[in-house]
């Protein structure tokens, strides 16, 4: 505001009707000042109050143990928010960022398959045949981290809760929880490493799918369970828990989809 304030508002006539005698399109313009507000997301602080939190931990885990690499946080670090935020301030697009934009096109592309998106039911599954490039398949997407290791994987999509500031309980008068003001995550659980892998842009070279993919799935459906349950609490740790939510809330399955290779 500040700045704005320091405006040379007072617009100096001669020079005013010089740029009207050259440019008489321009006369509807003249004699106005325009400023725009770029406002931070609204996501900022609370990733702010996340990196602070990790920082914080990660400091005395180093002044106790010490750090290997003597590597703090720093953009190259394998941490999902910080990578986000230097990317964003840096001007590039980040993984999730050319996702949005593909998921734009595709629904341009296909009007009639975005009409039906939100007559969905939750837990929506199915399966396909696993193929993991060994080179990136778009942009500046980095290739497949594992490309002859995994053999079989389950990928999941959740929405992470959050209080709803447009649903107030009426006896706490308390914000309520609702997927509707949280954000997606995306996991997928390797079958032959038995961890839980977070790379978007991997991911979604393995789910990416055609029309005419054909639909695969091998896994009984108490494994599949098993590893949901798994899942969920992995996402309850690392998300739900950090922002206190209370008991009965949890990480809401939207779609899943398993992927496993042949032979």
């Amino acid at each position: 505001m500040q700045r704005i304030g320091r405006v040379d508002r007072r617009l100096n006539a001669e020079i005013e009707a010089s740029i009207v005698a050259d440019h008489p399109e321009q006369q509807k313009l003249r004699g106005q000042v325009e400023f725009w507000n770029f406002l931070p997301p609204d996501e900022l602080d609370e990733l702010l109050r996340l990196f602070k939190r990790v920082t914080d931990k990660t400091l005395v885990i180093s002044r106790t143990l010490g750090i290997e690499g003597r590597q703090l946080l720093t953009p190259d670090d394998q941490f999902d928010p910080v990578k986000e935020l230097n990317e964003q301030c840096d001007g590039s697009l980040s993984d999730v960022e050319q996702l949005r934009l593909e998921y734009q096109a595709l629904m341009e592309q296909h009007p009639a398959l975005a009409a039906e998106l939100a007559g969905l039911p939750l837990k929506v599954f199915s399966g396909k045949t696993l193929v993991c490039p060994s080179t990136p398949s778009r942009g500046t997407v980095p290739p497949c981290p594992y490309p002859t290791a995994v053999t079989g994987a389950v990928f999941f999509c959740y929405r992470i809760p959050r209080p709803n500031p447009n649903l107030i309980d009426t006896e706490s008068g308390q914000p309520r929880w609702s997927d509707a003001a949280g954000f997606t995550v995306w996991a997928c659980y390797d079958l032959e490493w038995k961890g839980v892998l977070t790379e978007s842009g991997a991911m979604a070279d393995w789910i990416r799918s055609q029309p005419d993919t054909p639909r695969r799935c091998v896994l009984d459906r108490a494994a599949l369970s098993a590893l949901r349950q798994q899942v969920e609490k992995q996402l309850i740790a690392e998300h739900l828990r950090p922002l206190q939510a209370p008991v009965g809330v949890g990480p809401v399955l939207k779609c899943w989809m398993e992927l496993s290779r042949i032979g």
